[in-house]
């Protein structure tokens, strides 16, 4: 169900505004963070970033990367155990943190 239509124009250094209507809607204020989601069929989807998500520069390139490698290979990813853990930290064991 289509809530608002509206376009914005690209200018020639690859920015836009995002129209007044389209910042109500997503309640954004200046210096928020957005997200963009592509679909295979060429729609996107544009919403406000949740505040955890933006404060970690890398959590968001990470998801997306689980994300490929899982519709990719679906088997390849496989739970964390305990059994992983004592071998990471076997690894890590008698290093200091400063």
């Amino acid at each position: 169900m289509t809530v608002l239509h509206t376009e914005s124009t690209l200018t020639a250094r690859y920015q836009t505004t995002i129209p007044d209507a389209v910042r109500k809607v997503l309640g954004l204020n200046k210096h928020d963070r957005l997200v963009y989601r592509v679909c295979e069929n060429g729609e996107v989807y544009l919403s406000k970033a949740d505040i955890a998500e933006a404060e970690d520069a890398a959590l968001g390139p990470f998801l997306s990367l689980l994300d490929s490698r899982l519709a990719q290979q679906p088997g390849s990813i496989v739970p964390y155990s305990d059994a992983d853990a004592e071998v990471d930290l076997d690894l890590v064991k008698g290093v200091e943190l400063g």
